[in-house]
């Protein structure tokens, strides 16, 4: 890691906002990535005002955080970028932060949507994530004294993430949107769907064509011998796949699965669902243990409710 970094925040970021504060912070919120930024404003600060907090903040899945129990979710993926770390960076001093609060994904993505749309600062996801622990740490001050927040993004990267509502609703991140009507709080389990055709991922390319050839089927769930879902192979993303020459007819389709797919419950609602088919063509139905029940499509729903209209005026 790159020293200079530290010492680029203790000689420029720390002093600014000395100046503009008049030499009066009671606290400060940063977030870590490599560590830079809050080693270095961290230790100017203290050395000009020993009595200030620093807080650091860690999304969950990184191990950055002290104490290490503040880690016990273990390393995993989160959708918030630019914080957090697998590791521990060399320039992190993590000595000079007085406490850490860990974030997850729900509250940094919403607390960027209400930056933005109540205070018009067009930030990130990690601003949202720093934001959203100051509120938190804010609660040990006294009246009059003063927090620092750095908001360490901008917009720029995320147009057609976070601000995207599809995009958060199929991240679990954002709860759906859809009229109400007679058929959205009915469920996946009353569109009566048939258990689907499913291969293995050691199923050869051609074999899969054939099938879809033979069965009329534009898509098929791909499993692992134990039978949990992996993905899925449909016709376009096949075909793409042989025309370029990327896959043999002979390689295993493992190769060519489409794994960006959504999976939904026997009791997800059809308002739900409904949402859903606003950015996927189709869902698979899987189980508790994530073994695939069905496939469902735009138009399983359009015939389930056009079927009932019919069946009403008969």
């Amino acid at each position: 890691m790159n020293p200079s970094n530290p010492l680029a925040h203790y000689d420029g970021t720390a002093e600014e906002m000395l100046y503009q504060t008049d030499g009066k912070i009671d606290m400060i919120v940063m977030t870590a990535g490599t560590g830079g930024t809050i080693s270095g404003v961290a230790k100017k600060l203290k050395e000009k005002l020993p009595n200030v907090k620093v807080v650091g903040v860690d999304p969950y899945g990184s191990i950055l955080a002290e104490p290490d129990s503040l880690n016990a979710a273990g390393i995993h993926s989160y959708k918030v970028e630019g914080i957090g770390y697998d590791f521990l960076p060399q320039v992190l001093d993590r000595k000079l932060v007085d406490t850490w609060i860990k974030t997850d994904d729900v509250e940094s993505f919403n607390m960027a949507r209400r930056l933005i749309a109540e205070e018009g600062l067009l930030c990130g996801g990690s601003s949202g994530a720093v934001m959203s622990a100051a509120i938190k740490a804010a609660k040990d001050l006294k009246a009059g004294q003063r927090c620092v927040v750095i908001l360490p993004d901008s917009v720029r990267n995320y147009m057609t993430k976070f601000l995207n509502d599809g995009w958060m609703v199929d991240n679990g991140f954002l709860k759906p949107h859809y009229p109400e009507e007679w058929w959205t709080k009915k469920t996946v389990v009353d569109l009566g769907l048939s258990k689907p055709e499913i291969i293995k991922s050691s199923v050869t390319v051609g074999d899969v064509i054939d099938i879809l050839k033979n069965k009329g089927f534009d898509q098929l769930p791909v499993v692992d011998d134990q039978g949990k879902i992996l993905g899925t192979v449909t016709e376009g993303n096949l075909a793409t796949y042989v025309i370029n020459k990327r896959v043999q007819v002979t390689d295993p389709v493992d190769k060519c699965i489409y794994r960006q797919f959504r999976t939904v419950k026997n009791t997800t609602t059809l308002g739900e669902l409904s949402s859903f088919f606003l950015t996927n063509s189709f869902v698979v139905v899987v189980s508790g243990d994530n073994q695939v029940e069905g496939v469902a499509t735009r138009i399983d729903l359009l015939n389930y409710i056009s079927k009932a209209k019919r069946e009403d005026k008969q």
